[in-house]
């Protein structure tokens, strides 16, 4: 086989151990004590191994991590703008020039790191250089509050690539991808297109259209790792990938392979980022989408960074990276003639046909539920509805937020009721429910209510994930780990709840006593005394428990689930 040149400096890195010393590094390694790791160390170990972050040959050294931070550049100046870091919590396993077994999180074993770094990070820092943001409405930035203090780095030898049973011959190292690139003769040229969602005509036209303008074979290249929390979910994805390949591309202009990527929603840097892997895979020109690896929202309820900032910043980069940036144009559907043109280049008074950003973000509620064969492609629309069900029939999480005795159960008792009266039956996640089945063994620190909050927001994403409707009551008074719920559930099935009841009117309701014994001091961190109470910046709604009955407040929490889709008015009903 040829050597596979990286533009980043020789060989792509390859970090798999050799098969004739397969054996003896997997009994050595049997004997070193073990790290488990997140399942996005697992995705960046693969692409480390493999050669896609190359010039990367291991998690970022102190040196690297600092000036990728600062400076989009590792420490000797090359350009790498994202920093992939395995970071842990200190332990007495963890000490300098030791070895450690990496395990996933089933404990297969991965690979043995010689520790030859361990340094403290700053979240923030982080947060704010790399992101651009401390909000935790981010969902890199709300995870990064669960990983630990310490970054590892040292020598890596890979013994495994995680196992994968599904989609086998899509599954491609970077050198595979090389190869069957290279066996289309055709060209040179090689035009990646970066996607976490299915493709509609539009972007099919789109790709099609960015190919031919180089002369160019296309590699769709959709990230299968972590993508953003509510997204289709890959199995479905690959399905509509496969079927459009099939029927619609050119077999000589197209190859399909699967990213393990763990993305970062980081917006321009994350452009990049992937303008460079796809490099290393063997692409030299990249389509960039309009708010490419955009997050969707801050909790003010503007974007997180401009629609163009990730075209302008990987353009500006173009030359050194080795890949040519393709801009993503908008395309409108001309009925008449039955074909996408430009926007730009539509005379006025030109019939068209389009769906607004609303009306797409309403259709991927449906997952393809009602779309024109215009938009989408009746092969991927099948796959998509037989995947998933109509709206009425998906899963929502209803979460009640505020101070104690603010009326978040009541509140909550008669949605339930109100719900069954709509056919939809909920799960309710109260104070009595998490006391007696989630909470057991946690005190009252901030740290246990923290865990508290996230044992309880697992549980309801995993119902949602289900189709079911869950209703979480729970003060939850810190922000960050109420956004980290939201990641969990998924933005579009998450509906935040404040109940925003005076402080003084939860004192005089509190018939068992605990604000006065707050404030005499019997108890300490208690919330609205203590301990702050942090209200939602943009909650979906807000309650008044004080010129407002519970019951007027259940009802009105019910009309926002029914314009949501999530329940069907008797009309609706009657008619189905």
């Amino acid at each position: 086989m040829a050597t596979l040149i990286s533009p980043y400096g020789g060989a792509l890195v390859d970090l798999l151990v050799a098969p004739e010393e397969h054996e003896a590094v997997k009994a050595h390694a049997s004997t070193l004590p073990s790290l488990q790791i997140s399942a996005r160390a697992v995705c960046d170990l693969e692409l480390l191994a493999t050669g896609g972050f190359s010039p990367l040959d291991r998690f970022m050294n102190r040196a690297d991590f600092e000036s990728v931070v600062h400076t989009m550049r590792l420490a000797n100046g090359m350009l790498f703008p994202m920093p992939i870091t395995l970071p842990a919590f200190p332990d007495e396993n963890l000490a300098l020039d030791k070895e450690i077994a990496l395990r996933d999180s089933k404990n297969n074993l991965l690979a043995v790191m010689t520790l030859e770094e361990i340094y403290a990070w700053n979240r923030d820092d982080v947060a704010q250089q790399v992101f651009r943001t401390l909000d935790t409405k981010h969902p890199l930035v709300a995870e990064m509050g669960r990983w630990g203090t310490v970054n590892l780095s040292g020598k890596l030898r890979v013994l495994s690539l995680p196992i994968y049973y599904d989609f086998q011959d899509l599954r491609l190292t970077p050198a595979q991808v090389r190869e069957r690139l290279e066996s289309i003769t055709i060209t040179n040229n090689v035009v990646a297109f970066q996607t976490r969602n299915p493709l509609h005509r539009v972007h099919e036209e789109l790709t099609k259209r960015a190919a031919a303008s180089v002369d160019g074979v296309l590699l769709l290249h959709p990230s299968v790792g972590m993508t953003k929390p509510g997204d289709v979910d890959h199995y479905t994805r690959v399905r509509t990938y496969k079927a459009l390949v099939q029927h619609h591309y050119q077999p000589d202009r197209v190859v399909l392979s699967l990213l393990p990527l763990a993305m970062r929603m980081g917006g321009p840097r994350e452009a990049v980022w992937h303008a460079i892997i796809r490099r290393n895979h063997g692409a030299n020109h990249f389509v960039v989408g309009r708010d490419h690896a955009g997050p969707g929202k801050d909790s003010a309820g503007n974007p997180f960074y401009g629609p163009y900032d990730a075209q302008q910043l990987v353009e500006q980069h173009a030359e050194e990276i080795g890949v040519k940036a393709l801009p993503f144009h908008e395309l409108i559907f001309l009925p008449d003639e039955n074909r996408y043109e430009q926007a730009t280049k539509i005379p006025a008074g030109t019939r068209t046909a389009s769906i607004s950003g609303t009306q797409v973000r309403e259709q991927y509620l449906n997952k393809g539920r009602l779309l024109p064969s215009w938009f989408t492609r009746p092969e991927v629309a099948e796959i998509l509805s037989e995947a998933y069900p109509a709206r009425h029939q998906q899963g929502v999480c209803i979460w009640l937020t505020g101070l104690s005795g603010a009326g978040k159960s009541t509140t909550a008792e008669i949605l339930e009721l109100l719900l069954l009266e709509h056919g939809r039956r909920a799960t309710m996640l109260d104070g009595d429910v998490v006391r007696t089945h989630l909470s057991k063994g946690l005190g009252f620190s901030k740290e246990d209510r923290d865990t508290n909050i996230r044992r309880i927001g697992f549980v309801a994403a995993e119902i949602v994930s289900h189709g079911g409707i869950v209703i979480c009551a729970a003060v939850s008074p810190y922000r960050s780990v109420r956004d980290e719920v939201r990641q969990m559930v998924g933005d579009d099935q998450f509906v935040e709840v404040f109940v925003n009841t005076p402080l003084e009117e939860c004192e005089r309701r509190d018939i068992k006593g605990m604000y006065a014994k707050a404030r005499r001091g019997e108890i300490t961190g208690f919330t609205g005394i203590d301990d702050p109470y942090e209200a939602p910046l943009n909650a979906e709604i807000e309650l008044d428990t004080v010129g407002a009955s519970a019951e007027e407040n259940a009802r009105r929490i019910l009309h926002y689930l029914a314009e949501q889709g999530f329940v069907r008015t008797a009309a609706e009903a009657e008619y189905a």
